[in-house]
């Protein structure tokens, strides 16, 4: 993960300057799994910071095809499917899977956080790539930016996905960098731990079910 971009109250606060998560593998990965993800994460994972926020880069590998995983991912409209603290989610009637959609996310009590309005920025479903925005809410989140990537592996006769999710966020008033990363890694590092729980148990219903019609 990015240690190495630091907030001080001596940089100029409106001065921008680019993550480097692309230097440094993500706890997790293997050197040749980081080397294959390298222009993605330049592509996609990849911020202009001002000295008030802080950025981070997570990986999580998951036994299950990516399709699989990706199915689950890009479903704007059902977060709850995969991320721990959020109690419902709402989107309008004539909601629509496309860019500049919103969905309104209420979230368990216990948190810092009661509401989020959030917007979704992109989806490729052909490279398996969602991003979205805080635009709204009862929050500390403030200008969190969030992207996820899916990417599948096969080796050796074995199939395997990476997924990555990276953030740029706002330092809140009276709050350090270190401890605003601790948060929000935190909560990515949980959602994705599901995430591989859920599609891993998805594959393994499906390999059970082609073992039941005799397919090997």
């Amino acid at each position: 993960m990015d240690r190495t971009i630091t907030s001080s109250a001596e940089q100029d606060p409106t001065q921008t300057h680019p993550t480097r998560h692309h230097l440094e593998p993500p706890s997790g990965l293997t050197p040749e799994e980081f080397a294959d993800l390298i222009p993605s994460i330049m592509e996609h994972h990849t911020y202009s910071m001002t000295a008030r926020q802080c950025s981070s880069l997570l990986a999580q590998r998951i036994h299950a095809p990516p399709e699989a995983v990706w199915s689950v991912v890009r479903c704007f409209d059902n977060p709850q499917a995969y991320k721990h603290f959020i109690k419902s989610c709402h989107v309008k009637e004539d909601f629509q899977l496309v860019v500049g959609s919103t969905r309104d996310v209420n979230v368990i009590s216990g948190l810092p956080a009661a509401t989020s309005t959030e917007r979704l920025d992109l989806l490729d479903d052909e490279r398996h790539v969602i991003g979205f925005t805080i635009v709204g809410g009862e929050h500390r989140l403030r200008n969190y930016h969030s992207v996820t990537s899916v990417h599948g592996f096969e080796r050796d006769g074995k199939i395997w996905t990476v997924v990555l999710e990276s953030y740029v966020v706002d330092v809140p008033e009276g709050n350090t960098e270190e401890d605003t990363r601790l948060f929000a890694d935190t909560v990515v590092k949980l959602n994705l731990q599901k995430l591989a729980s859920v599609t891993e148990g998805m594959s393994s219903d499906g390999e059970g079910d082609d073992n039941r019609n005799g397919k090997s």
